[in-house]
């Protein structure tokens, strides 16, 4: 990104493919369903989960191994979307802000933090529709399972409409402090452990993205139920009475079930987003070098075929100006 590295940066969208890539990798190896994180109350499906192991027990006691990896495309094509759209403007936006200082210098922690979440508030107003159907894809009962296109038609001819497919976006804008606090503490760890230092090493990166994750998935995690809740179908006990709000979600969980409810399904949480992030940022510090590598290959060849235009070019001009007359 902007101001990181001493040799030309990235475009933003090849940073946005970098990391759209290590998302795709990272989320393909380490796919969990949505169930069995999910707070019970919001499922549609009448199976109670006392752990997440026993989640997993029971998924693949009822749908089998494939019951895990349900919805798998529509997530990792949501997983897609959002991780490029996110990295393509957190690159625009970061290197605008540190372009317009007097003195060009990284931004500090709480700048960090609000240009992440800029990024992410932008990313989420294109994006919101691939996560409300993959979410509703993968809390469908095992009788009533469709296909992507099939779930968002469901979404639209339900009484919400097309604005349907934007169902949670007030929450999903809440829950932009989780990616700000998740590349804002990666920005800071980066800093303080590993200062000046252009490359980090595979595990590096693995164990910055891991502990930045983990932090934001604790401290965010009520508001990741609540926006389950909304893009979820409605649940039972509600008689078909869709959630209006994330607070109104938040509100059923605690009565039902009280207030450690709100963090039920943090453990799984916080293990799957230990290794997607970990992995993701891994990988994008990977591909960020390969592109980088790649593209200065490419600039190398073009002036190369440029260099030998103008010799051609050259060459001709003397051949015509010695020709006689």
């Amino acid at each position: 990104m902007a101001g990181k590295y001493s040799h030309p940066p990235l475009p933003p969208w090849g940073d946005a493919l970098a990391g759209a890539t290590g998302a795709v990798l990272a989320n393909a190896i380490v796919q969990i369903k949505r169930k069995s994180t999910d707070a019970e109350p919001l499922t549609t499906n009448h199976e109670h989960y006392t752990s997440s192991l026993d989640a997993v027990k029971k998924i693949i006691e009822d749908e089998g191994i494939t019951g895990l990896y349900s919805g798998i495309n529509g997530s990792l094509l949501g997983v897609t979307s959002t991780n490029f759209a996110y990295f393509y403007w957190y690159s625009i936006i970061r290197s605008v802000y540190v372009s317009s200082q007097t003195f060009p210098k990284p931004p500090g922690t709480v700048m960090e933090l609000s240009l992440g979440a800029a990024a992410a508030a932008v990313a989420q107003i294109f994006t919101i529709p691939v996560s409300v159907i993959t979410t509703r894809q993968q809390t469908q009962p095992k009788g009533d399972k469709k296909g992507l296109l099939d779930t968002g038609k469901e979404v639209i001819h339900s009484e919400d409409g097309w604005p349907g497919l934007w169902r949670g976006l007030k929450a999903s804008l809440v829950l932009v402090v989780n990616p700000a606090i998740t590349y804002g503490a990666y920005q800071r760890l980066r800093e303080m452990l590993f200062p000046g230092k252009i490359s980090l090493r595979p595990w590096e990166s693995f164990v910055l993205g891991a502990a930045s994750k983990a932090l934001a998935t604790i401290v965010t995690q009520p508001l990741i139920v609540a926006k389950v809740g909304l893009q979820s179908r409605t649940p039972p006990a509600r008689q078909g009475k869709p959630f209006k709000s994330f607070l109104e979600v938040m509100s059923y969980i605690i009565e039902q079930e009280g207030p450690l409810a709100l963090f039920k399904g943090l453990a799984p949480q916080v293990t799957k987003g230990i290794l997607v992030q970990g992995l993701l940022m891994m990988t994008k510090e990977r591909m960020e070098i390969l592109f980088i590598v790649l593209f200065a290959y490419i600039r190398k060849l073009r002036d190369t075929k440029l260099e030998q235009a103008v010799a051609a070019a050259t060459r001709a001009k003397t051949n015509l100006a010695v020709l006689p007359k």
